[in-house]
């Protein structure tokens, strides 16, 4: 068995399906993978999340210690979200997995022109 505080589980991709149990979670930590972020630049480069979701998901990603959350005493107030140890150790795996969704788009899909680069397909 695998327990996390009171929380007992089978195995244990059990519990990482339990932390990363929607969309919105691997693509915050996907781009922090980048470096440091504020709110606002979160939420435009994922322009397709609500507020109120980011607010929630990060939340949650600081409560499952992936995720740092930094507030500095200015005015205004400035917050910024890095990640943990335990966040960049996802690098690796999310690798992967952006490498085989661009497989999988190539096989069964098409990537547009603008994003060939993105994908680190272009001449």
């Amino acid at each position: 068995m695998y327990y996390i505080n009171d929380k007992e589980y089978r195995c244990s991709v059990a519990v990482t399906l339990d932390i990363f149990n929607d969309r919105w979670k691997l693509a915050i930590i996907w781009h922090l993978l980048d470096g440091d972020k504020r709110f606002k630049d979160l939420h435009e480069i994922i322009n397709e999340i609500t507020q109120k979701t980011l607010t929630v998901k990060l939340k949650e990603l600081e409560e499952k210690n992936i995720i740092n959350r930094e507030v500095y005493a200015e005015v205004p107030p400035k917050v910024v979200y890095s990640l943990t140890q335990a966040g960049k150790n996802l690098k690796p795996v999310l690798e992967e997995m952006h490498k085989w969704g661009i497989d999988y788009v190539q096989e069964f899909g098409k990537i547009t022109p603008e994003n060939l680069c993105k994908a680190n397909i272009c001449n």
